[in-house]
């Protein structure tokens, strides 16, 4: 497979409102691929973000890869406090990642993280962090292509089961 072998047709560029349909319909695509991964997200119809108001500030930037007159996938940088206890007062966190299924494997969503590193390095960021599931594999194995190692293992118990 490799990377995206059309790479001319390739636009990665900052998201804007126009945008949010599509951008709406990968937020539930994300929180479907989850669900089997976390029992604890509500039943139904839920949100993780607020795209909208993403957009719209300059502490988050978010991006979205296009190919032709069609967009592909997305992600976000977002700045974030630290603890206090750790050697960086801020850092960026990486979240919204997804890529459209006929898309992956492709490189895309490794293009979207490097100009987020870009853009965090620019807000004098030079700590990247990010979360996901232990057991979803391909997004680990994505993430380790560009570079991320597991760092802490947050852990769970439901007291009422």
């Amino acid at each position: 497979m490799g990377y995206f072998r059309d790479m001319e047709n390739l636009i990665i560029r900052d998201a804007v409102a126009a945008d949010l349909d599509v951008l709406l319909k990968f937020e539930q695509e994300i929180i479907k691929a989850e669900r089997p991964f976390d029992p604890s997200i509500k039943k139904g119809r839920v949100n993780y973000y607020n795209l909208e108001a993403y957009i719209a500030t300059n502490e988050v930037k978010v991006l979205v890869a296009q190919v032709q007159d069609q967009i592909v996938a997305s992600g976000y940088a977002l700045l974030k406090k630290a603890r206090h206890y750790l050697d960086h007062e801020d850092y960026s966190y990486l979240g919204f990642m997804y890529c459209k299924p006929e898309f992956r494997g492709k490189g895309i969503i490794q293009k979207l993280i490097e100009e987020l590193k870009i853009w965090s390095l620019g807000q004098g960021l030079t700590e990247v962090r990010l979360t996901v599931y232990q057991d979803n594999l391909s997004a680990i194995k994505a993430y380790k292509k560009s570079g991320f190692k597991s760092h802490i293992n947050e852990m769970r118990i439901r007291l009422n089961d």
